[in-house]
């Protein structure tokens, strides 16, 4: 058997992210897109989407997820998610539900959308509308009405930070009200403009614990609804398990076209991948991006002798490279980490306690806002 008829024995990717577009009216200061958003104006066209998701069917991916930003800034969103319904894959919408109007509402129905993602900021219209940075909770609320009202599965999406976790009980019960199947309570995850804003959103360990007795309380009384709760690493003994291991599970189109092992791999200083020059396919499978941390042979020590290697891969590769300079490190979030003080640094200096509270958050832009 010569080499290229070997086997192809890469992983096959359960879901493609779908990142159509980073214009988005909302301006949350926890936002993890980029921050050079005016490099991103030049968005591949729906011909070219349409392209990348039937790649991503091929390489035998059963999900498509719609993200940004806000994909409802997207004139061709219902087209995208008729041809990915057509091609029998999953496909759910994460928005704002700003822009999500009946008549969109139908016809995204209609074209086979099977799941609707509403981002909520807060549990009232002013800590909701601040956070936002516009009028939004309103319009939130209706639309997550309209959502159930027309049969759709809906999940409520929460990011939890310094300035909202104490509230997380009436943030569970404001899902209620709103009939959430699944209800996503995730604590910041610092890339991007979270990156900027950590000092002010990063909780206190009383906050967390507080809100994780909560969280076993409500999971008890809503037996119905999935309650979904994930711890901000900074605190973890081991970190995440990075998108189910480096271009094993997910993968990632930005609205440009470069394809990602992560959302966040932007950062990263690796050879780039583009859908406007290359197959998906050739990308998941050849790229240096996607193989740069594939597997475990990359790994330093202390990961390379873990017996947790295959559990958690490392960690984040962003955030190794975010706190350390050096991507291949092992995840500074790790307590074996040689790095591992960074982190207790940053938890002493700002989560120690609850005072010294920051209001004012870096808010994202819109992209047309940069220069």
């Amino acid at each position: 058997m010569t080499s290229t008829d070997a086997p192809d024995t890469s992983p096959s990717p359960l879901g493609l992210l779908a990142e159509l577009t980073y214009a988005c009216p909302l301006h949350c200061g926890y936002c993890s897109n980029p921050l050079n958003l005016s490099e991103y104006r030049d968005e591949l066209c729906t011909e070219d989407w349409l392209r990348v998701v039937g790649e991503a069917r091929e390489l035998g991916a059963l999900q498509l997820h719609l993200s940004g930003g806000e994909p409802l800034q997207r004139r061709d969103v219902v087209e995208i998610v008729r041809h990915g319904s057509e091609l029998g894959m999953y496909t759910n919408l994460i928005t704002s539900a700003l822009g999500l109007s009946r008549r969109r509402a139908e016809a995204l129905h209609a074209a086979g959308l099977d799941h609707v993602q509403i981002s909520v900021q807060a549990d009232e219209p002013v800590g909701s509308d601040r956070t936002a940075g516009t009028a939004s909770f309103a319009r939130k609320y209706e639309a997550a009405r309209m959502v159930k009202e027309m049969g759709w599965p809906l999940t409520v999406n929460v990011v939890l930070h310094r300035q909202n976790i104490d509230r997380i009980r009436e943030i569970v019960e404001l899902a209620e009200q709103l009939g959430a199947d699944r209800v996503e309570l995730a604590n910041t995850q610092y890339y991007g403009w979270a990156w900027l804003n950590r000092d002010a959103l990063l909780p206190s360990r009383a906050q967390l614990e507080r809100a994780e007795r909560i969280v076993r309380e409500r999971r008890e009384q809503l037996r119905d609804t999935d309650i979904i709760h994930v711890l901000p690493d900074y605190y973890a003994q081991y970190p995440k398990a990075c998108m189910g291991g480096w271009a094993q599970r997910q993968l990632t189109v930005a609205p440009n076209g470069d394809a990602l092992p992560c959302p966040a791999a932007q950062s990263l200083p690796l050879p780039r991948a583009s859908v406007r020059e290359s197959s998906l396919p050739w990308i998941w499978r050849e790229s240096a991006l996607f193989n740069a941390f594939r597997g475990v042979e990359w790994m330093p020590e202390p990961c390379r002798s873990c017996d947790r290697r295959d559990v958690d891969f490392g960690g984040c590769r962003c955030q190794a490279f975010q706190m350390t300079g050096d991507a291949a490190r092992t995840d500074p979030v790790c307590h074996l980490s040689p790095d591992h003080e960074l982190v207790e640094e940053v938890v002493r200096r700002v989560g120690a306690t609850e005072d010294a509270v920051v209001d004012e958050l870096v808010p994202r832009p819109h992209p047309r806002d940069q220069r």
